[in-house]
């Protein structure tokens, strides 16, 4: 296909992705990717099929990018996005699109992304479902620059070998990094990433001989920020490499959607307008929620509110266990062990 139509193979992947995503084709294949037509795909080539605008001018190593897809029709609903771990992300709207066809396109302009948000609200889930070649750092404050870019291991004949961290690998390969919970990575670290970030696209190695790895067509850099988490800095050096930078937030209607269980969303919602009011400091987010409806289905509601109650953070915990109360008609606590059987 990207043969034919004279595009790079990844443009023309994620426009297949954009398709399924929309329902309006069907994936079939992952290794290697594989996408086949539906009742729907002949209607979508022809809304797609008017004469595109001029192309403005292309600047030096810039990548002429693969036709964009229509925007989300009125009322119209994506169907889900699988994940790589078989899990399926629903999308949301972004700038009239749904959020994961958004963050290909800015990919394919090369415009870096920052998510930011409670933890739990699917910042990973949204980019794991928007880049199936995804490459992951999960980050924290002892994350190296050798964990990045790579280190000497020793190997069984007792030499050492260099091992290329999952910044070269990204780079080499044209994948896109994800560095997860990226601002409680040290600044010094980040240092080593800004300049495959920038027009040069190039890093130096400098434990390996300083050789300089060029970045491949594909390669792309986008973060996540948990702001309330502790130690959690936003240096001006890093937000000014993100030109876009998204707040997500928990979606109630989707976790409503997902049948969970009507009170849970309910109490959730109050809890959330309330940490808004600065009235509390904590609101379940959906991944407590998913979790809370798992654990209803295993043990039961009333074992499921009384986790709620238990997950809370301290300072909180009290007042969440009032609101649950109150929701139930009955008195709630935090979820304990009882007296021996």
């Amino acid at each position: 296909m990207a043969k034919l139509l004279g595009h790079s193979g990844g443009a023309v992947g994620n426009a297949c992705e954009t398709l399924a995503c929309r329902g309006e084709a069907e994936r079939v294949g992952s290794n290697p990717r594989m996408y086949r037509a539906t009742s729907k795909t002949a209607a979508a080539a022809q809304r797609a099929a008017g004469p595109p605008p001029g192309p403005g001018p292309v600047l030096p190593g810039q990548r002429t990018a693969a036709p964009a897809a229509a925007a989300l029709p009125p009322g119209g609903r994506p169907g889900p996005v699988t994940r790589p771990n078989g899990q399926q992300y629903h999308p949301r709207s972004l700038a009239q699109l749904p959020d994961v066809e958004a963050l290909r396109r800015l990919r394919q302009a090369q415009v870096a992304v920052l998510l930011y948000g409670p933890p739990g609200t699917g910042k990973t889930s949204l980019i794991e479902a928007a880049f199936p070649d995804l490459i992951t750092v999960a980050g924290d404050g002892d994350t190296t620059v050798g964990d990045l870019v790579g280190e000497y291991t020793q190997d069984q004949s007792g030499g050492y070998e260099f091992i290329y961290g999952p910044l070269v690998t990204a780079m080499q390969e044209g994948k896109a990094l994800l560095l997860d919970d990226a601002t409680l990575i040290s600044p010094k670290v980040l240092a080593a990433l800004y300049p495959a970030m920038d027009g040069r696209r190039q890093i130096q190695v400098k434990a390996h001989k300083g050789e300089t790895i060029t970045a491949a067509d594909g390669f792309y850099v986008i973060a996540g920020h948990n702001p309330g988490v502790h130690g959690a800095v936003l240096t001006e050096a890093l937000a000014s490499r993100f030109s876009v930078q998204i707040q997500v937030g928990s979606d109630y209607d989707l976790a409503a959607a997902l049948k969970i269980n009507r009170t849970a969303v309910r109490i959730a919602r109050h809890l959330a307008t309330s940490q808004l009011a600065g009235e509390v400091g904590w609101a379940p987010q959906l991944r407590e929620l998913i979790a809370f409806q798992k654990i209803a289905d295993v043990l039961g509601t009333e074992t499921a509110f009384a986790n709620l109650v238990g997950i809370a953070p301290l300072e909180d915990r009290d007042t969440v266990a009032e609101i649950v109360t109150k929701a139930l008609g009955r008195p709630v606590t935090a979820l304990a062990l009882g007296r021996q059987l």
